[in-house]
């Protein structure tokens, strides 16, 4: 068996694993590229292979960094079958044909832009027309629920605990005599954040993937961010508004029901919150469709934001035009809006006009790859640009780490300790070059695990 590690491996974007054995060739995740002037040349070059010669395709959850690239693939010529949880089929009908939308007007805005002396037209990645067309190769399977993609291979998706419908892949790959039990962990939840069921547990793997993008950090405890919510919030309003980027799934729910549970609570006074996502509005509902998924705490909270809307008034804007006017709001909004590492979307414009007002603050509230406007915020810069302007920073920042959807390195190892025995080969990928490494050396030493690796973008490793 031969994996090749196409993405997401020493990074944290791009996820994309590239399996061949025993007649059977498939990719788990085809991820997106994010951050930096150099994830659109990465993305071009992305799927240097004969996308054709593919059986089948498996996908962890529904996040950009991990299905943004199916269309683009499937243009490129793959037919197959992508199979997904059946809750991830419903995020990515919302999720591609926004990406699409996202990436026609990027390739619009960069032709527009160019050198025509010097530059070609810009193509987007894929287009809305072509995203549509992808939906129709997803087959949703219910978790824990056995199904055989390929006569050499059997699976079963086992809930990952991370957003809605997100998957651990639990696959049994025959390699002419030899059955390997390989384990993808795709992202993990934390254990019992809240929202969400903590990760399944898995007891044996032969061979595993393990995710590090918090493999070298602890979040900060429940308390302690809800603290930091009422202080950041509570201090701004009056004077100015609050500001979230936020990934539309996943991270704007998350942000949601803290928000909610500290006005039920009494520690925020009523809150005016808007969605300013048309793709988060529509996470949202399917969210709060599934309530099933979620964990009792939720299920009552969401039951008290329904019968005392005044609380926390919930506003969604549904065009251009509606977020455009978010922009005279000058004191008593918290907008929530995405991209969640502020590179694209709604939330640029909401920077734009509130990082230079001081009595404003951001509240970064999840992991910001190398290269986004988010981390250059993290990192303390003083100036930012957006849309060709330079923007003072002069808003409060915060970052709340404890409403991550990802597990830290404690939970990690948590989930890690609950294998029977070590896999004989373990991965270590989708965290950042440094961190992984960290992750890995944790591994060998905290757990006493061998046959641990850290492969790169490109790297290929036989399995015996």
């Amino acid at each position: 068996m031969r994996l090749s590690f196409l993405g997401g491996a020493g990074e944290v974007t791009g996820s994309c694993t590239l399996v061949e054995s025993g007649g059977a060739r498939f990719l788990v995740d085809c991820g997106m590229f994010r951050g930096g002037h150099e994830a659109w040349a990465k993305n071009l070059a992305a799927l240097a292979f004969d996308p054709g010669s593919l059986d089948f395709v498996l996908l962890t959850h529904a996040h950009i960094d991990h299905s943004g690239l199916l269309p683009r693939l499937a243009a490129a010529g793959y037919a197959g079958p992508i199979h997904v949880t059946t809750t991830t089929a419903e995020l990515l009908e919302v999720m591609l044909l926004d990406s699409a939308h996202l990436q026609e007007k990027e390739a619009d805005w960069r032709s527009r832009h160019r050198d025509a002396r010097r530059q070609h037209p810009v193509t987007p990645l894929y287009t809305v027309s072509e995203a549509r067309a992808c939906l129709g190769q997803l087959h949703p399977v219910a978790y824990e629920t056995e199904f055989h993609p390929h006569p050499a291979v059997s699976c079963r998706f086992r809930d990952a605990g991370h957003i809605l419908g997100s998957a651990i892949v639990d696959a049994r790959v025959r390699d002419g005599s030899r059955t390997h039990h390989v384990v993808f962990s795709g992202d993990l939840g934390q254990t019992a954040n809240g929202m969400l069921p903590s990760p399944a547990r898995i007891r044996n793997a032969d061979v595993l993937l393990i995710e590090s993008t918090y493999g070298n950090r602890l979040h900060k405890a429940p308390g302690e961010t809800q603290a930091e919510l009422v202080q950041a919030i509570g201090s701004t309003l009056a004077r100015g508004n609050v500001i979230i980027p936020a990934f539309a799934v996943g991270r704007t729910q998350a942000v949601l029901y803290a928000l909610a549970e500290l006005a039920r609570s009494g520690r925020l006074p009523p809150l005016r919150v808007f969605i300013d996502s048309p793709m988060a509005e529509k996470a949202t509902l399917i969210t709060r469709r599934h309530l099933e998924l979620l964990t009792p705490p939720i299920r009552e909270l969401d039951a008290w934001m329904r019968r005392d809307p005044a609380e926390l008034q919930l506003r969604y804007t549904h065009d251009v035009e509606d977020s455009k006017a978010l922009n005279q709001v000058r004191s008593g909004a918290v907008i929530l809006s995405a991209s969640g590492m502020c590179d694209a979307g709604r939330i640029k414009h909401h920077l734009r006009w509130n990082l230079p007002r001081s009595e404003c603050a951001v509240l970064i509230t999840g992991f910001q790859a190398e290269g986004t406007l988010g981390r250059r915020l993290v990192d303390g810069a003083r100036s930012v640009r957006i849309f060709n302007d330079d923007i003072a920073v002069r808003a409060q920042l915060h970052t709340i780490g404890g409403l991550s959807a990802h597990a830290d390195r404690d939970g990690l190892i948590s989930w890690l300790q609950g294998f029977a025995r070590a896999p004989a080969r373990s991965f270590v990928v989708h965290g950042e070059r440094e961190t992984a490494f960290s992750f890995g050396d944790t591994l060998r030493r905290k757990l006493g695990w061998t046959g641990v690796d850290v492969p790169q973008r490109g790297d290929a490793y036989t399995i015996e």
